[in-house]
């Protein structure tokens, strides 16, 4: 940038866009400092590098900003954990099942746990069907990223969503997105009784 910029002839385009034209860099400098703006080397393996006179501060600024943006926009995948017991029964399993389901749908991942008391932990194989069960059951939308593994007297394994779920809560995001300013491009701006009441008494007089 500016004075470091070591070619001997870079090609110049100017702070609107215009090709400037192939020149030497003291000139493309000269003519920046003149507009107090800066000479900023944008595709140095160009053959002549590629340079533009830009206020680089402004360019910075705006480029933070879009990436600050971007990244309030972003969802944050956060692990959801979802705990059942070795001896659960069918209408306590769906219910569960369908938290898991819903986090999965959200596009989060989701940390299935049996506990374990006493001696239920020699029935570790017991734990084991059930995550299967789990995982078998939501196949459609999420894979198994960590197989069931003991951790004291718990056993988990954690599932994620598969990218078809990203993709279709993406979709809908943009399309809430977009409907929101269609609605907001149809709003109906309220005109005051007496500035139609004006506009009638005008009307009369022409």
């Amino acid at each position: 940038m500016n004075e470091r910029i070591r070619a001997r002839e870079i090609r110049v385009i100017d702070e609107n866009g215009e090709q400037v034209g192939i020149i030497r860099p003291e000139d493309a400098l000269r003519m920046a400092k003149e507009r107090e703006l800066d000479l900023v080397e944008i595709v140095a393996t160009a053959n002549p590098p590629v340079c533009r006179i830009m206020n680089y501060g402004k360019y910075l600024y705006q480029k933070n900003k879009r990436a600050h943006e971007a990244k309030k926009h972003q969802k944050q995948i956060q692990v959801k954990e979802i705990k059942f017991r070795v001896k659960i029964d069918q209408h306590d399993y769906s219910f569960k099942k369908n938290h898991v389901e819903r986090f999965l749908m959200d596009g989060n991942k989701v940390k299935t746990t049996i506990m374990f008391r006493g001696r239920e932990r020699s029935h570790g194989q017991l734990g084991v069907k059930i995550l299967e069960r789990v995982a078998k059951d939501l196949a459609e939308i999420a894979t198994v990223e960590s197989r069931s593994r003991m951790e004291g007297n718990q056993m988990h394994q954690i599932l994620a969503p598969r990218k078809a779920v990203l993709e279709k809560m993406k979709a809908a995001k943009e399309e809430d997105e977009a409907a929101a300013a269609r609605a907001k491009s149809l709003d109906v701006v309220e005109v005051e009784p007496a500035e139609v009441e004006s506009a009638k008494i005008e009307e009369a007089e022409i």
